[in-house]
């Protein structure tokens, strides 16, 4: 278990947030999930992650997680406890799908990044931006660090030690960390991205973030 982060909290318990979930548990976590439906329809997930594991609502989920995974639809994003968020490290998995969230006017001309977007909404918060590029069911193929190849996730965040922390985590999960820079940097790996849901590892993830285009650029 991290020497820090005792209680991983979710805001969303879908398929990135409840393989998240599953991980800390094994890693000797303690998770506070939650989602949108409330409570009670976590029970079945729950009762699998056995007794480090509970349900909340999102408010309650942020109070209690010494680090919070927002892992919910982008549209849903005006809706987080910014006041419970203030002051904790939050990781972002979010990805912007204008056929599922609506067009977000700001992502859509580029102005901003999912992140930056978030971060703005809790200006309290130190966001971190991570697990967003990879699909849910590879989240367990982690592997210990040193191993040839290992494969890597970027991260990405204005705050160094919060950076650091989720970082830590990454790595503890089973993955290497390429620091991909500040959140206006999170685009690098978003949607349609050569680093998006492609295993790579450290060198070839730097490389992949070095390809990455605009939205604009890729026509």
């Amino acid at each position: 278990m991290s020497k820090h982060t005792k209680t991983l909290g979710l805001i969303g318990s879908g398929l990135i947030g409840s393989q998240l979930a599953r991980l800390a548990v094994s890693h000797g976590f303690h998770v506070v999930l939650s989602n949108s439906r409330g409570p009670e329809t976590l029970a079945d997930l729950v009762a699998e992650l056995g007794p480090r594991a509970r349900a909340a609502t999102s408010t309650d989920a942020a109070s209690a997680g010494d680090v919070v995974v927002v892992t919910v639809p982008l549209r849903s994003y005006r809706d987080l406890p910014a006041e419970a968020l203030a002051g904790k490290v939050v990781i972002d998995t979010c990805n912007y799908y204008p056929r599922r969230d609506g067009r977000i006017p700001e992502l859509d001309d580029e102005s901003t990044t999912t992140s930056e977007l978030i971060q703005a909404q809790l200006p309290g918060a130190r966001v971190v931006k991570a697990f967003n590029n990879i699909y849910f069911a590879d989240l367990p193929e982690g592997s210990p660090a040193g191993t040839p190849n290992r494969r890597a996730l970027p991260v990405a965040g204005d705050d160094e030690a919060a950076k650091a922390t989720v970082a830590a985590m990454v790595d503890e999960f089973g993955f290497d960390v390429v620091d991909a820079g500040p959140l206006a940097e999170g685009w690098r790996f978003q949607r349609d991205t050569p680093a998006y849901v492609t295993p790579a590892d450290a060198d070839g993830m730097r490389e992949a973030l070095g390809r990455a285009k605009r939205y604009a650029e890729m026509g």
